[in-house]
C-alpha cells in the first residue's frame, strides 16, 4: 500500500472515533435536558435523544467520508501528517458546530417545555354529556 492509503485509513479511524466520542457525550448528557423539556416523559426524551444521535452520526460520518477526497493526495510522511492535521482540524470544527447546534436545540426544547409549565397551560377537560334519560340510569 502507498503512504496515502495509510494516511486515509488513519484519518478515517481518528475522525470516526472522535465522532463516536462526541455522540456518546451528547447522548448521555443531552438526556437530562430532554427529560426537562418533555416533563420527565422518559420514553419520549429517550426516543428524541436517540434520533438526534442517529442524525448526528449520519451527518458527521457522511461529511468525514466525503471530505476524504478533497485536497492534495499526500505522498510523503510530512505531507501525510499535515494532511491528517488539517483534515482532523476541520472535522473537529464541524463536530463543535454540530455540538453547539444540538445544545441550541436542546435548550429551545427545554425552554419550550418550561414555558408551558410556568404559564399553567392545561389541556381542556371534556366531560361526557348524557344524550337521553336512558344513559343516566
Amino acid at each position: 500500500m502507498t503512504t496515502a492509503v495509510y494516511i486515509y485509513i488513519a484519518y478515517t479511524i481518528a475522525s470516526i472515533a472522535m465522532t463516536v466520542w462526541v455522540a456518546r457525550t451528547l447522548h448521555k448528557n443531552g438526556r437530562i435536558f430532554l427529560l426537562d423539556a418533555f416533563k420527565d416523559k422518559e420514553e419520549m426524551a429517550d426516543s428524541v435523544n436517540h434520533l438526534l444521535v442517529v442524525g448526528f452520526y449520519l451527518i458527521n460520518i457522511g461529511f468525514i467520508l466525503l471530505f476524504l477526497r478533497l485536497g492534495t493526495k499526500p505522498e510523503t510522511l510530512v505531507e501525510g501528517i499535515e494532511y491528517i492535521a488539517t483534515k482532523l482540524g476541520v472535522v473537529l470544527l464541524v463536530l463543535g458546530f454540530m455540538h453547539f447546534f444540538n445544545m441550541f436545540n436542546f435548550n429551545r426544547m427545554r425552554k419550550k417545555g418550561r414555558s408551558h409549565a410556568v404559564t399553567g397551560e392545561v389541556p381542556p377537560v371534556i366531560t361526557p354529556v348524557a344524550s337521553s334519560k336512558t344513559d343516566e340510569l
